[in-house]
């Protein structure tokens, strides 16, 4: 590659960022890393009529979050600000006045209603309406109208746009990095608008055209659905005069529903129980979606899920971390074929992260939880105690559920355990266990598991009946680690005291 590469994620400020989104953010950041170039975030917010109050801080928050550093714009700064495009308005005015004269576009007057006539038109004549080369001239329009009338509807006020004045009958012949060779015949495509008086905006093709030249992108990879506008993009860096510069282009494929049909969406997540969204969104009326953040997802393993979700790394392997990502990604081995979410495997790569997580690393995940749940301990005690736990981890979520006990006293017990383990002779037994652990100074786990288990042997007792009976008392259900885990974790004191609550508060069964 011999320019420097410059890439760019140009979301619009509609709404929360949807995975889609996010994995195309992520394509792009790779691709610049992988070749050393910058990446740009840019916000495409000339829809005024879509803007959502609250979109663009999700946007930067879940890139953050994802890890996607952003090299220029939004929030960052860089030589070609601004990076919003309502800021840029008076840009792209000029550049839709320089297509209008160099005759590569025209001024277009026509209202709704004349339009309807038109589509009435085609219908009766059992054909499909395009505002084309057949219909520019029999509107009002800068190319039938005479110069002094387009300036004098322009001077009093009239609405226009400026339209793309497609060429017709010619053979567009464009390269996709990741779909190959496409041609195109200009006669199947219609006028687009590219600029409005009303709002004194762009559309999307001028803006991001212009955009792309001037902050010098070297590649546009983007979501597929861009696809049926190449050709116009690769007309306008003509009309331009831009072709020496003009970025490579990659469609990526789509991402789709579980069921292989159609592209995923909110209403597929709420129907299956997951999320779509990076972080949980609450609109501005109130209603709110999941996001992966919240629902217990490591950031790590949602960016490896979400990487090869249409692209193959060439080898078996499934975990990366992102740097390893850098290092392999290349466009090429990106799909055409879209590539379908599997909501079970994304939890699958989260249990591998929360598996491989030290002690260390997962005491700042735990303490907001044990906090929330009126915990207060020490960074090594909550990372000690969701270590000793994690195997059996799937989210982060899952840390309270697995691990409370460690911090908090059972006051109420698991029915079933408690009909089979407190009846018969376990009660007593369990005041003479109660007697040995007092009897111990070194509350280390092995030390006590050797005295215990030494007392068994000498008692005859059977040791399932003891760590049953023992777990009943210091977790109050048949769950949790070892029991020897849990009684050097809570200490000598807080044992004496779990099983004493059990015998004097539980009626052992007939």
């Amino acid at each position: 590659m011999n320019r420097e590469v410059r890439v760019r994620f140009a979301p619009s400020p509609t709404g929360p960022l949807h995975i889609g989104g996010v994995r195309t953010a992520l394509y792009n950041y790779l691709f610049a890393r992988r070749h050393g170039g910058k990446m740009i975030l840019r916000i495409e917010d000339t829809d005024s009529q879509r803007f959502v109050p609250g979109a663009e801080e999700y946007i930067i928050e879940s890139l953050k979050w994802c890890g996607i550093e952003i090299d220029e714009g939004v929030g960052v700064g860089g030589p070609h600000a601004p990076y919003r495009q309502s800021e840029r308005r008076e840009i792209y005015l000029k550049y839709a006045k320089q297509l209008v004269e160099a005759g590569w576009a025209y001024y277009a007057f026509d209202t709704p209603e004349e339009l309807d006539t038109l589509r009435k038109e085609a219908e009766e004549a059992g054909k499909t309406f395009a505002y084309n080369y057949e219909v520019r001239q029999k509107l009002p329009t800068s190319l039938s109208l005479s110069a002094e009338d387009v300036e004098a509807r322009i001077a009093r006020g009239d609405q226009w746009v400026v339209r793309f004045k497609m060429p017709e009958n010619e053979v567009v012949k464009m390269d996709d990095l990741i779909r190959g060779h496409v041609e195109v015949n200009t006669s199947t495509l219609d006028d687009k608008v590219l600029y409005k008086s009303a709002d004194a905006l762009p559309t999307y093709h001028l803006a991001n055209i212009v955009d792309d030249h001037l902050m010098e992108v070297s590649h546009v990879i983007r979501g597929e659905e861009w696809l049926p506008s190449l050709p116009l993009h690769y007309l306008l860096y003509r009309a331009f005069g831009w072709t020496d510069t003009q970025p490579e282009f990659a469609h990526l494929p789509l991402l789709l529903k579980p069921t292989g049909s159609g592209k995923l969406s909110k209403r597929d997540g709420d129907k299956m129980g997951f999320p779509v969204f990076p972080l949980f969104w609450t609109s501005p009326t109130g209603e709110t979606a999941r996001g992966y953040r919240e629902d217990g997802y490591l950031p790590e393993a949602f960016i490896n899920m979400l990487s090869l979700l249409g692209w193959n790394p060439g080898n078996d392997e499934e975990i990366f971390s992102m740097q390893e990502l850098i290092d392999l990604f290349s466009l090429e081995r990106v799909s055409k074929s879209g590539a379908r979410f599997q909501p079970d495997k994304a939890k699958w790569f989260n249990a591998q992260y929360m598996h491989k997580l030290s002690d260390e690393e997962l005491a700042p995940i735990a303490q907001p939880i044990y906090k929330a749940h009126g915990v207060e301990t020490t960074d090594e005690l909550a990372g000690k105690a969701a270590g000793i736990m994690k195997e059996r981890m799937t989210l982060t979520t899952d840390i309270w559920e697995l691990t409370s006990f460690f911090f908090v006293a059972p006051t109420e017990y698991e029915e079933k355990l408690t009909k089979k383990q407190w009846k018969g002779d376990n009660p007593a037994m369990l005041a003479k266990l109660r007697g040995v652990l007092e009897g111990i100074d070194d509350f280390s786990k092995e030390n006590t598991e050797a005295v215990v288990r030494a007392w068994i042997e000498a008692e005859g007792y059977a040791l399932g009946q003891v760590m049953n009976t023992l777990r009943l008392a210091l977790v109050g259900a048949g769950k949790g680690p070892g029991m020897f885990d849990v009684t050097e974790f809570i200490g000598k004191a807080e044992c004496l005291k779990r099983i004493d609550n059990l015998m004097a508060n539980v009626t052992p069964a007939e």
